[in-house]
Protein backbone atom coordinates (compact mmCIF):
# COMPACT_ATOMS: atom_id res chain seq x y z
CA UNK A 1 0.00 0.00 0.00
CA UNK A 2 1.16 3.52 -0.81
CA UNK A 3 -0.20 6.26 1.43
CA UNK A 4 0.03 9.79 0.08
CA UNK A 5 -0.35 12.61 2.60
CA UNK A 6 -0.51 15.82 0.64
CA UNK A 7 -2.14 18.49 -1.43
CA UNK A 8 -5.19 18.34 -3.65
CA UNK A 9 -5.76 21.30 -6.00
CA UNK A 10 -7.77 22.37 -8.99
CA UNK A 11 -5.62 24.09 -11.60
CA UNK A 12 -7.22 27.06 -13.37
CA UNK A 13 -5.29 27.59 -16.60
CA UNK A 14 -5.53 30.57 -18.96
CA UNK A 15 -3.60 30.72 -22.24
CA UNK A 16 -2.46 34.18 -23.32
CA UNK A 17 -0.35 35.45 -26.21
CA UNK A 18 2.13 36.93 -23.75
CA UNK A 19 2.33 37.20 -19.98
CA UNK A 20 1.12 40.54 -18.57
CA UNK A 21 3.30 43.06 -16.80
CA UNK A 22 2.36 44.66 -13.45
CA UNK A 23 -1.07 46.30 -13.70
CA UNK A 24 -1.55 45.14 -17.29
CA UNK A 25 -4.55 43.27 -18.72
CA UNK A 26 -4.02 40.97 -21.69
CA UNK A 27 -6.58 38.96 -23.68
CA UNK A 28 -6.72 35.20 -23.28
CA UNK A 29 -7.20 32.60 -26.00
CA UNK A 30 -8.35 29.59 -23.94
CA UNK A 31 -9.30 28.54 -20.42
CA UNK A 32 -9.20 25.04 -18.94
CA UNK A 33 -9.35 23.39 -15.54
CA UNK A 34 -7.42 20.32 -14.46
CA UNK A 35 -7.00 18.36 -11.22
CA UNK A 36 -3.63 19.06 -9.61
CA UNK A 37 -1.66 19.35 -6.41
CA UNK A 38 1.65 17.58 -5.86
CA UNK A 39 0.10 15.06 -3.50
CA UNK A 40 -2.79 14.21 -5.80
CA UNK A 41 -0.39 13.89 -8.73
CA UNK A 42 1.75 11.43 -6.75
CA UNK A 43 -1.30 9.38 -5.84
CA UNK A 44 -2.61 9.30 -9.39
CA UNK A 45 0.74 8.25 -10.87
CA UNK A 46 1.18 5.47 -8.31
CA UNK A 47 -2.34 4.15 -8.83
CA UNK A 48 -1.98 4.16 -12.60
CA UNK A 49 1.19 2.12 -12.14
CA UNK A 50 -0.96 -0.60 -10.60
CA UNK A 51 -0.33 0.01 -6.91
CA UNK A 52 -3.00 0.23 -4.21
CA UNK A 53 -3.08 3.87 -3.04
CA UNK A 54 -4.76 5.77 -0.23
CA UNK A 55 -4.92 9.58 -0.28
CA UNK A 56 -4.91 11.65 2.91
CA UNK A 57 -5.84 15.28 2.32
CA UNK A 58 -8.58 17.88 2.35
CA UNK A 59 -10.88 19.68 -0.06
CA UNK A 60 -13.50 22.35 0.45
CA UNK A 61 -17.26 22.05 0.33
CA UNK A 62 -17.39 23.83 -2.99
CA UNK A 63 -17.82 23.14 -6.70
CA UNK A 64 -14.07 22.75 -7.19
CA UNK A 65 -13.84 19.76 -4.82
CA UNK A 66 -15.46 17.26 -7.16
CA UNK A 67 -13.34 18.37 -10.10
CA UNK A 68 -10.18 18.16 -8.03
CA UNK A 69 -10.94 14.56 -7.02
CA UNK A 70 -12.43 13.18 -10.23
CA UNK A 71 -9.27 11.61 -11.70
CA UNK A 72 -8.28 10.06 -8.37
CA UNK A 73 -11.75 8.60 -7.99
CA UNK A 74 -11.81 7.24 -11.54
CA UNK A 75 -8.37 5.66 -11.09
CA UNK A 76 -9.47 3.84 -7.94
CA UNK A 77 -7.52 5.76 -5.30
CA UNK A 78 -8.94 5.22 -1.80
CA UNK A 79 -10.39 8.62 -0.87
CA UNK A 80 -11.90 7.59 2.47
CA UNK A 81 -9.30 9.68 4.31
CA UNK A 82 -9.87 12.85 2.26
CA UNK A 83 -11.92 15.19 4.42
CA UNK A 84 -14.18 18.09 3.45
CA UNK A 85 -13.60 21.32 5.34
CA UNK A 86 -15.29 24.70 5.55
CA UNK A 87 -12.89 26.57 3.29
CA UNK A 88 -12.07 26.71 -0.41
CA UNK A 89 -10.49 23.80 -2.23
CA UNK A 90 -6.84 24.51 -3.01
CA UNK A 91 -6.27 26.17 -6.36
CA UNK A 92 -3.40 27.02 -8.67
CA UNK A 93 -3.95 30.00 -10.97
CA UNK A 94 -1.78 29.53 -14.06
CA UNK A 95 -1.12 31.89 -16.96
CA UNK A 96 0.63 30.29 -19.93
CA UNK A 97 2.20 32.56 -22.56
CA UNK A 98 2.53 31.79 -26.24
CA UNK A 99 6.25 31.16 -25.74
CA UNK A 100 5.53 28.50 -23.11
CA UNK A 101 6.58 30.63 -20.14
CA UNK A 102 4.13 30.73 -17.25
CA UNK A 103 3.14 32.54 -14.07
CA UNK A 104 1.61 30.58 -11.19
CA UNK A 105 -0.09 31.61 -7.97
CA UNK A 106 -1.05 28.82 -5.55
CA UNK A 107 -3.79 29.31 -2.96
CA UNK A 108 -3.48 26.44 -0.43
CA UNK A 109 -7.06 26.64 0.84
CA UNK A 110 -8.13 23.32 2.36
CA UNK A 111 -4.58 21.94 2.08
CA UNK A 112 -3.63 24.17 5.00
CA UNK A 113 -6.06 22.23 7.18
CA UNK A 114 -4.44 18.81 6.75
CA UNK A 115 -3.40 18.21 10.35
CA UNK A 116 -1.73 15.62 12.55
CA UNK A 117 -5.14 14.36 13.66
CA UNK A 118 -5.79 13.18 10.10
CA UNK A 119 -3.07 10.57 10.63
CA UNK A 120 -4.85 8.81 13.49
CA UNK A 121 -5.66 5.11 13.50
CA UNK A 122 -3.90 2.33 11.61
CA UNK A 123 -2.99 4.50 8.64
CA UNK A 124 0.37 2.80 8.07
CA UNK A 125 1.42 -0.84 8.27
CA UNK A 126 4.89 -2.37 8.14
CA UNK A 127 6.07 -2.44 4.54
CA UNK A 128 3.80 0.38 3.38
CA UNK A 129 5.26 3.38 1.58
CA UNK A 130 4.50 6.99 2.53
CA UNK A 131 4.75 9.76 -0.08
CA UNK A 132 5.00 13.38 1.09
CA UNK A 133 5.62 16.88 -0.28
CA UNK A 134 5.67 20.40 1.14
CA UNK A 135 2.25 21.68 0.03
CA UNK A 136 0.65 20.90 3.41
CA UNK A 137 1.67 22.26 6.84
CA UNK A 138 5.24 21.30 7.74
CA UNK A 139 4.03 20.17 11.18
CA UNK A 140 1.85 17.58 9.45
CA UNK A 141 4.75 16.42 7.29
CA UNK A 142 6.82 15.94 10.44
CA UNK A 143 4.03 13.99 12.14
CA UNK A 144 3.57 11.75 9.10
CA UNK A 145 7.29 10.95 8.98
CA UNK A 146 7.20 10.00 12.65
CA UNK A 147 4.08 7.86 12.29
CA UNK A 148 5.51 6.03 9.28
CA UNK A 149 8.77 5.25 11.06
CA UNK A 150 6.92 4.00 14.13
CA UNK A 151 4.81 1.67 11.98
CA UNK A 152 7.76 0.37 9.96
CA UNK A 153 6.67 2.06 6.73
CA UNK A 154 9.13 3.52 4.21
CA UNK A 155 8.94 7.30 3.78
CA UNK A 156 9.70 9.20 0.57
CA UNK A 157 9.79 13.00 0.82
CA UNK A 158 9.62 15.22 -2.25
CA UNK A 159 11.14 18.53 -1.18
CA UNK A 160 9.03 20.77 -3.43
CA UNK A 161 8.19 23.52 -2.95
CA UNK A 162 11.30 24.69 -1.10
CA UNK A 163 10.73 25.78 2.50
CA UNK A 164 13.76 26.57 4.64
CA UNK A 165 11.88 25.54 7.79
CA UNK A 166 11.52 22.02 6.37
CA UNK A 167 15.29 21.42 6.18
CA UNK A 168 15.49 19.60 9.56
CA UNK A 169 12.91 17.06 8.32
CA UNK A 170 15.04 15.75 5.47
CA UNK A 171 17.23 13.44 7.60
CA UNK A 172 14.05 11.89 9.04
CA UNK A 173 12.88 10.58 5.66
CA UNK A 174 14.12 7.26 4.29
CA UNK A 175 14.39 8.74 0.79
CA UNK A 176 14.49 12.38 -0.33
CA UNK A 177 13.61 13.49 -3.86
CA UNK A 178 14.89 16.95 -4.86
CA UNK A 179 15.84 18.72 -8.04
CA UNK A 180 19.26 20.37 -8.28
CA UNK A 181 18.04 23.80 -7.20
CA UNK A 182 16.17 22.44 -4.19
CA UNK A 183 19.14 20.28 -3.22
CA UNK A 184 21.45 23.30 -3.18
CA UNK A 185 18.98 25.39 -1.19
CA UNK A 186 18.50 22.68 1.44
CA UNK A 187 22.23 21.98 1.57
CA UNK A 188 22.78 25.66 2.35
CA UNK A 189 20.04 25.58 4.99
CA UNK A 190 21.64 22.51 6.62
CA UNK A 191 25.15 23.97 6.38
CA UNK A 192 26.55 21.04 4.39
CA UNK A 193 30.15 21.29 3.20
CA UNK A 194 31.13 20.47 -0.40
CA UNK A 195 32.26 16.91 0.32
CA UNK A 196 29.17 16.10 2.33
CA UNK A 197 26.96 17.52 -0.42
CA UNK A 198 28.43 15.08 -2.91
CA UNK A 199 27.90 12.17 -0.52
CA UNK A 200 24.29 13.14 0.16
CA UNK A 201 23.58 13.66 -3.54
CA UNK A 202 24.64 10.08 -4.33
CA UNK A 203 22.81 8.51 -1.37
Amino acid sequence: MIVVVGSINLDLIANVERLPGPGETVPGSAFTTAPGGKGANQALAACRAGVKVRMVGAVGQDAFAGEALVLLDEAGVDLSTVKKVDTATGTALILVGGDGENMIAVVPGANGLVIEGDLAGDLFARGDHLLLQHEIPIETVAAALGAARKAGAVSILNTAPFQATAAPLLPRADYVVANETEFDLYADALGLEAGERQTRMRA
